[in-house]
């Protein structure tokens, strides 16, 4: 079976390794999508053999961590109300002890017990090739209304916009201002206005703010151009926005969404990298609370996918981009060029 890597300073390669068996407890799933994240593109620009979470690869492993599919083999002492052949899933891209509080919950990425191994940018083989073996545990089931792609992207970016807008507690009448329409600020885009909120998107490229509007952005604002915290009082009479999300991970956007929350407004941070250091006495003064969201739990993931099935959500819209396992060369390049929205693989 041939499968993506990255080769270092924004280079991809395939490599060979045999065709997954699966072992007590395991399922082999043949992938029909596997989404390309902004996080990817740490790994893409570092050094090869780079992992953002868990073990540290020592040999090159298959890449892409948004994997979906459909299951084609169960292993021993797979229970078939687990897992059963035919079935549409996505996989929650972490494995843990499976015992402490934090695996129990379905949080396997807090492990308390070891470093979990994660599935596509860690030590794990990921979706970037035609078929993947994981444990029948990280099975998360796809609601039938939705599409495999769908599936791809609440396998994280979508499903982390979900958690980080659950945990600010959005709701109708909110203005919620959101910093980096990439994938994942797209994805907070659609959701936040799906519940109610008016969306106020802020990026430093047209194009993306151009999707914004069509994944239902009330306002936009061009960080380039216009002062991004002044712009957002303009918008909100003076006030400042109700919540705030940075998923941009720049520190520049992550002091503006600060800045532009009203007393008593609440900030969610998603983007990976970047620096943020929050004036102490705006913070009490403001009665601000500001809080890190890293990804989701299973049972959040599962939360995402009949949120978006119940409600009509149009997931695959976030989508500009679909590739094929060959062009994975062309696919990241253009991810990288971060001008986009989403990309995936879809043929393997």
């Amino acid at each position: 079976m041939r499968g993506m890597t990255f080769g270092g300073d924004r280079t991809v390669e395939y490599i060979e390794v045999p065709d997954p068996v699966p072992g007590s407890g395991e399922v082999v799933l043949e992938m029909k999508a596997s989404g390309i994240c902004g996080s990817d593109l740490h790994m893409y620009r570092g050094p090869r053999g780079m992992s953002l979470l868990g073990a540290t690869p020592t040999e090159p492993v298959i890449r892409g961590h948004e994997p979906c599919g459909i299951v084609a083999a169960i292993g021993a002492d797979v229970n078939e109300r687990t897992a059963k052949v035919g079935d549409r899933v996505m996989v929650h891209h972490y494995w843990g002890c499976g015992a402490c509080r934090h695996c129990r919950a379905g949080w396997s990425q807090m492990c308390e017990r070891q470093r979990p191994l994660v599935y596509g940018s860690g030590a794990g083989h990921g979706g970037h090739a035609k078929y993947m073996k994981v444990p029948a545990g990280t099975l998360v089931h796809l609601p039938d209304e939705l599409s495999f792609a769908a599936g791809a992207a609440i396998s994280c970016g979508t499903g982390t916009a979900y958690a980080a807008l659950r945990r600010l507690r959005v709701a109708g009448g909110d203005n919620i201002s959101i910093f980096g329409q990439g994938p994942v600020g797209l994805a907070a885009t659609q959701l936040a206005s799906s519940m109610g909120a008016r969306v106020i998107a802020v990026d430093i490229s047209n194009d993306r703010l151009t999707l914004a509007k069509e994944m239902g952005a009330s306002e936009t604002i061009n960080s380039a151009e216009t002062n991004p915290v002044e712009g957002v009082r303009e918008l909100t009479g003076g006030r400042g926005a109700d919540l705030s999300m940075d998923a941009s991970g720049a520190t520049e956007a992550r002091h503006a969404g600060l800045e532009s929350l009203r007393p008593w407004g609440s900030m969610a941070l998603v983007g990976v990298g970047g620096k943020f250091e929050p004036s102490l006495g705006w913070l009490m003064s403001k009665q601000t609370t500001v809080f890190g969201s890293f990804t989701f739990s299973s049972i959040g993931q599962g939360e995402c996918a009949d949120y978006a099935a119940t409600k009509g959500v149009p997931v695959d819209a976030i989508f500009t981009d679909y590739w094929k396992l060959d062009e994975a060369d062309a696919a990241y390049k253009k991810a990288d060029s971060q001008s986009t929205g989403k990309g995936c693989i879809v043929e393997f």
